[in-house]
């Protein structure tokens, strides 16, 4: 069966109106196959303020609904993505490239944060604050802000959406989300999901979910519309850039999940083969295309004759294909910028003296598809290409021989997302995660940099954006803190013993 067959039959399986992906204007290409699997139609701009606007009305209404309430519907959308996780699963496969375990472990991420947020709509809890009035009390509330705008990107185009709806909407707000250009049909088929758990919750409003499958105008509107007072994007730096003083400017507030230029160091004590292990799909996984895949690898000198020809090992063995016909580990680059990028740095690379090992074409007997073996190159110093992130399978090792030195390396670049360190050394651990180690958003010890699990706030700091999603306290971000003072007594003292007595 083609790509384009069997996305028609699991989109019809799922109840997507075969308009949506068959009537459209715009193609969508498949990059495992290289064939057009769908057409989409795109909103106007002028139509995206009308569905804001009605996105607003959904807010109002949702509002006033018992967070334990609202939470029933997170409930009942986990039940349906439990239901529709392998078709669900197949479709980011097709549409983005990703191996099977990996597009079915994007959809159980979805189950896992639905499961939080149904938890979490139950303790959206305010302090009770001691005050210095006699006969008073003073507490804190949390309220919805309002319509949440979600801009996702290829890499992860249903889970990120997910990790900000799920919490949205336990905390009251509605969502208008604009996915990838790249990756419109897993949005559409999300939005089924969502409509079918919708039915059977009963009375959500409508326009609670608002999809916008459209270009960059289309996020130009949701960056600067004054009813959409959360914004969240996922995506470059650069797009960050844009992005942040445009919300800023009508005092919005946004969550930004930019990029990555994530770093392991490799010390004397490593478990060598966990090391290998966390390395290689950190580097490799998703072909190098997550924000939190590994780029740069600091290993010690005194091991470093030893266990760079291992990974090198590793990384010549591995299999790519076509993750819809083999059992591949590593699939395609989205398209032909991201060959050309991951190309362009190989060459910076070698002229800067570093030695490369992969990177080849790899041909896996579809025209128009860019598979490519992952590389290691190892690099002289830490400068130039090293310092830039390049959105594919390139890792670049350098030795080190002091761990404070290591530490100056892995955080001398823009970005702050994830790292890791491989010890098992409590004090280089400790360091490492110390004010004075790790500057990242994210630091493990002896786990890869990537695989993030929901429970905890995923974001970064520095050129990664500062934004926080998913698990731990990330929901306040979604809600606005009010601060109340109820008097109770019968007279009225002022704060700090001011005095102001009126005849």
């Amino acid at each position: 069966m083609s790509a384009t067959s069997e996305i028609h039959d699991i989109m019809s399986r799922l109840g997507v109106e075969k308009s949506a992906y068959t009537g459209g204007d715009t193609p969508i290409t498949s990059p495992v196959t290289g064939e057009e699997i769908a057409r989409v139609t795109e909103i106007s701009a002028a139509d995206t303020k009308a569905a804001i606007d009605k996105a607003h009305d959904a807010f109002k209404a949702w509002r006033d609904v018992p967070a334990p309430r609202r939470g029933e519907l997170v409930r009942l959308m986990g039940e349906e993505l439990r239901a529709a996780k392998d078709d669900l699963g197949r479709i980011i496969t097709i549409d983005v490239g990703k191996v099977t375990s990996e597009g079915l472990g994007e959809i159980q991420e979805m189950i896992d944060i639905c499961d939080f947020a149904t938890g979490l709509s139950r303790q959206l809890y305010g302090l009770t604050i001691a005050t210095e009035r006699p006969g008073h009390r003073m507490m804190e509330q949390w309220h919805p802000m309002g319509v949440v705008g979600v801009i996702s990107a290829f890499n992860f185009p249903a889970a990120v959406w997910s990790w900000n709806a799920a919490i949205a909407f336990v905390c009251g707000n509605s969502v208008v989300w604009k996915p990838s250009e790249k990756t419109p049909l897993i949005s559409l088929a999300c939005k089924a999901v969502f409509d079918r758990a919708a039915a059977r919750f009963g009375d959500a409003p409508d326009n609670l979910l608002t999809l916008l499958i459209g270009d960059k105008d289309v996020g130009e509107v949701l960056v600067d519309h004054p009813r959409v007072p959360v914004l969240s994007a996922t995506g470059s730096t650069r797009m960050g850039r844009e992005v942040a003083p445009r919300v800023a400017k009508r005092f919005g507030r946004s969550i930004l999940e930019l990029g990555g230029n994530n770093a392991g160091i490799v010390c004397p004590s490593a478990d060598q083969n966990m090391a290998l292990a966390a390395i290689a799909f950190g580097a490799m996984g998703t072909a190098g295309q997550r924000c939190t895949s590994q780029r740069r690898a600091f290993v010690h000198s005194s091991i470093y004759d030893e266990f760079v020809p291992r990974l090198k090992a590793a990384y010549q063995s591995v299999k790519i294909g076509s993750p819809l016909t083999t059992d591949a580990l590593v699939g395609p680059l989205i398209d032909k910028r991201a060959a050309d990028g991951m190309a362009k740095a190989l060459e910076d690379a070698k002229a800067a003296g570093g030695t490369v090992t992969g990177g080849e074409e790899v041909d896996a007997g579809h025209s128009g598809t860019y598979y490519r073996r992952p590389a290691i190159v190892e690099m002289p110093e830490h400068a130039g290409i090293v310092c830039e992130e390049t959105f594919a399978p390139i890792l670049y090792v350098m030795r080190y021989d002091d761990l404070d030195d290591a530490i100056d390396m892995q955080n001398g670049v823009g970005a702050g997302l994830s790292s890791t360190i491989f010890t098992l050394d409590m004090r280089e651990a400790e360091q490492f995660l110390s004010a004075a180690g790790s500057d990242c958003g994210i630091a493990n010890v002896n786990i890869g940099t990537s695989g993030a699990e929901i429970g905890g706030a995923f974001g970064g700091e520095k050129e990664t954006g500062g934004g926080r999603e998913s698990g731990s306290d990330a929901w306040k971000a979604y809600m606005r803190r009010a601060t109340n003072t109820i008097n109770y007594s019968r007279d009225l003292p002022l704060a700090q013993g001011v005095s102001f007595d009126i005849d």
